[in-house]
């Protein structure tokens, strides 16, 4: 310590004296080259890092660049492939469309094909809804010379049988167009209902014919419940709605309700086979008990006219050879749907339940 600093305007002590770079005093204030190395150093340091940032900087901003690029790139190529997907779909919508709904284009002198094959019954090949689609063109083409209802089938539905019915022979009023049937396989029940519309029926020796009656099947529970200790607890509002439930006893008044419902059913199939066979129809106790016979016994019965296919009545009765199909074809959508879909759940109710078949 200067004893001098504590007095009354003292100079302060300029510290120790400082040398330039050459040796020569330094002026007082100056900073040391000592003191100014540091900040030397820092400021070298500093200075390249300072320019490393600045060179990524454009790096970056390329790559930014890039991958905004690639993006868009990726977005449009995939915006692409969905449109070409969206098409090919659409184009196959349209085919199936078409499939399902081409009827023949008129055309010249033909014989008008429409074929019932299978089970008659809503949702089937042989429904109201395909038949009377391919009934109402073949009636309409100018070119057809007559309309031929190739019948394979087993029977069914008395409702779609009866539509049916009905409507040929609306068609034949309203045309003037002769309807023939000609039978291959079987032409049973409700088949056969439909078949006695056409003016003339044709079988081949061995088809088989008739089975004109009405049946409701179904199944009873109630001693396999009682065997294993299985209570049915049907709860009804209104003394009928049970009727016919598998699960409890019969109730000899409801089945009096339902034969009665049963032999109604039948006399209106009666009265159209009647109708569309007219005074050919040589009736016996059996012809209406439900049997059915072969084609050649058919025709002594007069239910059937004569021995002949398509090929036969197309050249020789109708006399046009020429066999346009008017049949609407199932597309490949909905066959996989009636395969795997609700065909499944339909014959698990019908099993359980029953329903009036025309079989």
């Amino acid at each position: 310590m200067n004893p001098n600093d504590d007095l009354p305007g003292a100079v302060p002590d300029p510290g120790p004296a400082t040398l330039n770079v050459d040796n020569t005093p330094a002026p007082p204030g100056t900073p040391s080259v000592a003191a100014a190395a540091p900040a030397q150093a820092s400021s070298a340091a500093a200075a390249p890092a300072s320019h490393s940032v600045v060179g990524l900087e454009p790096v970056l901003e390329q790559f930014a660049r890039e991958y905004l690029r690639d993006r868009r790139s990726d977005r449009r190529w995939r915006s692409f492939f969905r449109l070409i997907w969206l098409g090919i779909i659409a184009l196959f919508a349209w085919f199936l469309f078409l499939q399902r709904h081409h009827t023949p284009s008129p055309s010249g002198p033909h014989t008008a094909l429409v074929e019932v094959r299978g089970e008659i019954a809503v949702d089937t090949e042989a429904s109201a809804e395909n038949l009377l689609a391919a009934l109402r063109p073949a009636f309409e083409d100018h070119g057809a010379q007559a309309v031929v209802l190739r019948m394979n089938s087993p029977g069914g539905s008395p409702v779609q049988s009866g539509i049916v019915y009905d409507e040929i022979r609306r068609l034949k009023a309203l045309y003037k167009k002769p309807v023939y049937a000609v039978v291959e396989e079987m032409c049973a029940s409700g088949c056969y209902y439909m078949a006695a519309a056409a003016d003339e029926i044709y079988v081949d020796k061995a088809s088989v014919v008739g089975s004109i009656g009405v049946l409701m099947d179904g199944f009873g529970f109630t001693g396999v419940m009682e065997k294993y200790g299985v209570e049915r607890r049907l709860l009804t509002a209104g003394e009928n709605k049970g009727m016919l439930d598998p699960f409890s006893p019969v109730n000899e008044k409801q089945r009096g309700l339902a034969q009665a419902m049963l032999d109604q059913i039948h006399r209106q199939f009666i009265k159209a086979v009647k109708d569309g066979r007219g005074k050919r129809l040589k009736e016996t106790p059996e012809t209406f008990s439900g049997l059915f016979w072969n084609g050649e016994e058919s025709i002594k019965l007069g239910l059937a006219d004569k021995i002949g296919s398509l090929d036969f009545v197309a050249r020789e009765v109708v006399k046009a050879e020429d066999v346009i199909d008017y049949t609407p074809k199932d597309n490949v959508a909905e066959r996989l749907a009636k395969r795997f879909g609700a065909a499944i759940g339909e014959g698990s109710v019908r099993a359980v339940r029953g329903v009036i078949n025309l079989r």
